[in-house]
């Protein structure tokens, strides 16, 4: 019986141990900050900090971690969400296929060679986007052609939580 008893706490423990893993590796990136002087559904991205906030009460944000524009690609401005897209088709704009010529016309959505992820966020006129990603180690990083880069849990939460007419701001 006590055999029984010990291989059963054993499996239990095992069990419990790989679900704090799963929990981790599924647990969001953000945390909550202090940032006065934006309306509240504002993204603001800060490209120096390489951050992405959600501006939930006029005085605290929602902060996320982001990949951007490398040099000679960022920029600052202002813009609105203009799109919301699940499993979104990417289509190498033209200095993106001349860097890489063998890239296809149209990568699927879905497709592992994606850049885009699983969810993404038309920016303007769509020439640049707030998108998951294939590459998670390009977050925090300077990477981009413009785009702004999430973990894919992330901008799944983003996501959910953003409106088509969102206004943008991206700073340095």
């Amino acid at each position: 019986m006590s055999l029984v008893l010990r291989r059963t706490a054993l499996f239990v423990f095992i069990v419990l141990m790989w679900a704090f893993v799963v929990a981790a590796a599924r647990a969001s990136t953000r945390d909550i900050v202090p940032l006065p002087g934006f309306k509240p559904g504002t993204i603001v991205v800060k490209t120096s900090e390489r951050k992405l906030y959600l501006v939930l009460d006029g005085r605290n944000a929602l902060r996320f971690p982001v990949g951007v524009g490398k040099a000679g690609q960022a920029w600052t401005g202002l813009a609105r969400i203009t799109g919301k897209y699940v499993r979104p088709a990417w289509a190498p704009p033209a200095d993106i296929r001349r860097e890489n010529p063998r890239l296809p016309a149209v990568i699927p959505g879905g497709a592992p060679n994606n850049p885009m992820g699983q969810f993404a966020m038309t920016l303007g006129d769509g020439t640049y986007a707030i998108h998951g990603t294939n590459r998670p180690a390009s977050v925090g990083r300077f990477v981009s052609h413009g785009c702004i880069r999430m973990y894919n849990a992330d901008i799944r939460e983003l996501f959910s939580m953003v409106a088509v007419g969102a206004p943008v701001i991206v700073e340095r």
